[in-house]
């Protein structure tokens, strides 16, 4: 039965971990869009070239 128990922690712990990485991964898209979009306004060419690749890497 401990073992199960301990199995379940792990499974509950790498649950929530990928929970975690998820919100801050939407977070971080959410951010680099809005300043996408104010680059593209300002015509920020560098930024927005930065910005857009830094927003590949996360999907």
């Amino acid at each position: 039965m401990d073992k199960m128990k301990a199995t379940y922690e792990v499974m509950l712990g790498l649950a929530s971990e990928m929970v975690w990485d998820e919100a801050l991964r939407k977070r971080r898209s959410d951010i680099l869009h809005r300043e996408i979009d104010t680059a593209l306004a300002t015509g920020d060419k560098l930024a927005f070239r930065n910005l857009t690749e830094e927003l590949k890497s996360l999907a």
